[in-house]
């Protein structure tokens, strides 16, 4: 069984946790070893720092992978990775993550953990690297960037309500063949993918919401709103 979790949130903009402790709860150990990937914010510290403030309280062992600081030789980077039973992905420019996972290797071994069982999951480009595609503002306007680890079938927009432009660009490039259908994840919203197919959405907020958007056949694309399963009470 290989699961991805898209996330509209968790320890780096929401003070409930509720996001980070729905996580949790599909890991597939009872104090699962939890791994925080910063690539995406060229392992800001101030990130790293973050995730250890929000973890270190919950029954887990955390853990941070630094790349632009290696220290793990290839051997030891394949038993770190392949030894998580959640790799957390923080967000960040979504088209650097991807190249500088490509120089390390890294992606080849989060393809071999998630086909082991780790439950790969993130933030912003922490969930748009899992896909075939995503909408990205990596190369400063927001626009299509077809290239992912593909481990999740179709395209994926983070911040589909939040950021002015993301849901009328995203629209623009599913319905003109740019991207694939796929998911557009509200922020507060989340989805859990098992085996490339939905098995779960989740929200923390009231009006947070997951679509399935895909291209009409004609000038236009379709959004389809997913039910979502409220957190936290």
């Amino acid at each position: 069984m290989s699961r991805i979790a898209l996330l509209g949130g968790g320890f780096s903009t929401d003070e409930d946790g509720v996001l980070d402790d729905w996580v949790l709860g599909h890991a597939r150990a009872s104090r699962p070893k939890v791994c925080f990937v910063p690539t995406a914010s060229g392992d800001a510290a101030g990130y790293i720092e973050k995730f250890f403030d929000a973890f270190r309280a919950r029954d887990c062992e955390a853990s941070v992978l630094p790349l632009f600081r290696r220290e793990l030789d290839d051997t030891a980077l394949r038993d770190f990775l392949l030894a998580q039973d959640v790799v957390y992905v923080g967000g960040g420019n979504t088209a650097n993550l991807l190249a500088v996972w490509r120089v390390h290797g890294v992606d080849r071994l989060l393809r071999e953990a998630y086909a082991g069982g780790t439950l790969l999951c993130g933030i912003s480009a922490g969930a748009n690297c899992w896909a075939e595609g995503s909408h990205t503002d990596s190369y400063g306007p927001l626009t299509r960037l077809p290239d992912g680890l593909g481990l999740l079938p179709g395209s994926v927009c983070p911040h589909y309500d939040s950021e002015p432009g993301r849901r009328s660009s995203y629209r623009a490039a599913v319905t003109r063949g740019a991207l694939p259908a796929g998911w557009a994840v509200e922020d507060g919203a989340a989805a859990l993918f098992t085996d490339g197919r939905l098995t779960e959405a989740v929200t923390r907020t009231p009006d947070a919401r997951l679509f399935r958007v895909r291209a009409d056949g004609g000038t236009g694309a379709v959004e389809e709103a997913v039910p979502c399963r409220p957190l936290g009470g």
